[in-house]
């Protein structure tokens, strides 16, 4: 999967919940939408030196789920016996072959710059996600399509950061809710649809600050809060 593909899948989720063209390049969107989320680090396998991606924050040798198969298959990691003469000999040993399996990706396909992905495809930049299929930026993921900048969430469709929730679509920036629909800026709630800078609140629809609006009024700030999103 290519940073071009990883566009195209954002420019669809950006049409769903915002109704406009994304116009930011990747590392734009990686810096106003997906900053806090915890994403796979660049490093290079010990061995090729080529470039691939891990969810370990620590270690410090690498190889490439490809390169660990490749050498499973053929000589093997296991190593002659010899007599040790010190700890230190123990621990360089030990170095040398505690290599961390990086782009551990499982009956997936069309996977890029990622770490621990189960069931899934076309998955840009993500981690311990499962069961998915183009997403962007996300964390923990799963049961979700056309997700960007997402964390420990799943059942989501066509949504923008997205954290600790499930059965949303086409919202931006829900926190610990469920059912919830066209929205932006909720949190802790459930069932609502077409609601702005909500909490607390349950089976609502054009709602603004926990406030009921008519239907015209609240497209009418809607749009002018998008656009701040958009602009900001």
């Amino acid at each position: 999967m290519s940073d071009e593909d990883a566009l195209i899948i954002i420019d669809k989720i950006f049409k769903a919940v915002f109704l406009i063209n994304n116009t930011n390049t990747l590392e734009e969107i990686l810096e106003k939408y997906a900053f806090d989320i915890k994403l796979p680090r660049k490093v290079y396998d010990s061995k090729t030196q080529e470039e691939t991606y891990t969810d370990f924050d620590n270690a410090k040798f690498f190889i490439t789920k490809d390169n660990m198969e490749l050498v499973d298959s053929t000589k093997g990691f296991m190593l002659e016996k010899k007599n040790f003469k010190s700890l230190d000999e123990i621990i360089k040993t030990w170095e040398g072959i505690n290599t961390i399996t990086t782009n551990r990706c499982y009956n997936s396909t069309y996977v890029s710059k990622s770490d621990t992905i189960y069931d899934s495809s076309y998955v840009y930049n993500s981690s311990n996600c499962s069961n998915s299929k183009n997403i962007v930026f996300c964390d923990g993921c799963g049961k979700s399509e056309y997700l960007l900048a997402s964390q420990r969430s799943g059942s989501c469709t066509f949504s923008i950061r997205v954290d600790d929730s499930s059965n949303c679509s086409n919202c931006y920036s829900v926190i610990c809710s469920n059912k919830i629909s066209n929205s932006l800026f909720i949190q802790d709630c459930f069932n609502l649809d077409e609601c702005i800078f909500c909490s607390h609140i349950a089976n609502k629809k054009y709602c603004i600050c926990n406030m009921q609006f008519e239907k015209s009024e609240y497209f009418a700030i809607k749009k002018i809060i998008i656009e701040w999103i958009i602009n900001s």
